[in-house]
């Protein structure tokens, strides 16, 4: 699997772009013999629709890919990449057809088809290599399509060989790539130096708890990513039914998010100071797992009651999100693959996002339509705040009711930042079936749109 571009090579086969009303238009400027095959084989330029076109001789002349309409467009992400799974395998350049700000887009679309998870079972991705066009940002275009496949590769991995010891030997290979460094607090440790939620939600797994921590960088702004490293969640003695429990090697999505975007930012050598928090824990069920009912002192002192073990994501977040304030960073990112709630309010495609900040909800939103990466602005409702106060602790970890779940699950992250700048994300980490450009599995909700919004949102 190389998500990269091909080198320029005189053998590579030209590929004009059509969309469906152009078609009639560009044939009149081609030869007889190309009119009359297209003909022949009933090209119409549908979205993905592929034709290889020879000359009078026999040999390749040209590619056709079709573009469809534009109302076939805005229901695809990537609607180049529809045909690029269809081309025969070779080497293209694009000789025409993609408008000029579609094109950096659609490049990354045809990278990302080219992913596959092949690591128990051969699979296929795609095998038509793309030139880089005149003009794009080639090495963006690839730090972006090989930080997803990192992020894929983690998520789609199964709990058994991703549990924390795992995660944490990923980001350790992610540091030694970057010259980052890599420390960590297991199992004991974490108590000693008080991240007793991470502690306590991971107890009860074979492979020890941890706080996993990547540093790279000494410029400023600092900027500090949080991700939920959940390698499997049971729902700890509130355990979730089997149906419920099958995705649940996803639920390390947060961390594995961060992780790509950390991987974008050191290859595109940004200059931040770069900080990546992850708590990575398994929720399991054992005779020492902590219960409903019990109330934790988190590390910034406030008690938490809990109401349901299944909503253990938030504990381990809330240490690590306190550890992060103390930093004094100019902006906290968390991303987590927090609650079902979040999918009922937008679904799979769009990653809703937290913040009290104009600049930094405007920015995302912008940065979000030119990354091809859908966000969501939901609100940090502040009059919801008595739903996670529940009288007897400080705070509740699942509010009764039903109401707000994603909404109370953010309020509930925000008493751990203070004063800081600070997103957060309810992601849900994976594609349900196959797309153009998104294969069915692991994915990454978010981390291209903060990329192009860090430079207004930090100043850079």
């Amino acid at each position: 699997m190389t998500l990269s571009f091909a080198l320029p090579s005189d053998t590579s086969f030209p590929l004009h772009v059509i969309a469906q009303p152009d078609l009639e238009s560009w044939l009149q400027k081609q030869s007889q013999h190309v009119q009359s095959w297209v003909a022949v084989n009933g090209f119409s330029a549908a979205l993905g629709q592929t034709l290889l076109v020879p000359s009078a001789s026999g040999a390749a002349e040209m590619t056709l890919a079709g573009y469809g309409t534009e109302e076939k467009r805005t229901r695809k992400r990537f609607p180049l990449a529809a045909a690029a799974l269809s081309l025969p395998e070779g080497t293209y350049h694009i000789a025409s057809g993609v408008p000029a700000d579609q094109l950096e887009v659609e490049c990354l679309g045809w990278l990302l088809a080219g992913y596959a998870f092949d690591h128990y079972a051969s699979q296929t991705g795609g095998s038509a290599e793309l030139v880089a066009p005149d003009g794009v940002d080639a090495a963006r275009i690839e730090a972006m399509a090989q930080a997803e496949a990192l992020t894929r590769d983690l998520v789609n991995t199964p709990a058994s060989d991703m549990g924390p010891a795992q995660l944490h030997q990923a980001v350790e290979a992610l540091a030694a790539e970057f010259g980052a460094t890599c420390d960590a607090i297991l199992g004991d440790a974490l108590l000693d130096q008080n991240f007793p939620m991470i502690h306590t939600v991971g107890r009860a797994a074979e492979q020890a708890p941890r706080l996993i921590e990547l540093n790279w960088g000494n410029s400023s702004p600092k900027l500090t990513l949080v991700g939920k490293g959940v390698c499997f969640d049971t729902g700890g003695l509130n355990l979730k039914p089997g149906a419920s429990m099958g995705l649940m090697k996803k639920d390390m999505g947060g961390a594995a998010n961060v992780l790509g975007l950390a991987r974008m930012i050191m290859a595109l050598d940004l200059p931040v100071q770069l900080r990546v928090l992850i708590p990575a824990v398994e929720n399991a069920v054992a005779g020492n797992a902590f219960r409903p009912g019990d109330i934790l002192t988190s590390r910034k002192g406030l008690t938490v009651e809990i109401n349901n073990t299944d909503s253990e994501g938030r504990l381990v977040l809330a240490d690590a999100l306190t550890l992060a304030d103390e930093g004094e960073p100019d902006l906290v990112i968390s991303m987590a693959t927090l609650t079902g709630a979040a999918r009922v309010a937008v679904g799979p495609d769009l990653a809703p996002f937290y913040t009290d900040d104009e600049t930094c909800a405007l920015a995302l939103s912008n940065a979000a339509v030119v990354s091809a990466d859908p966000v969501w602005r939901m609100p940090f409702h502040t009059p919801y705040e008595a739903m996670i106060e529940p009288g007897i602790a400080d705070l509740d970890n699942a509010p009764s009711g039903g109401f707000a779940g994603s909404i109370t699950a953010a309020l509930f992250l925000r008493r751990f930042v203070g004063s800081r700048r600070y997103i957060h994300f309810d992601i849900y980490a994976w594609q349900p079936s196959k797309e153009p450009g998104r294969s069915k599995g692991g994915l990454g909700q978010g981390p291209r749109a903060i990329l192009n919004a860090l430079p207004e949102m930090l100043g850079l």
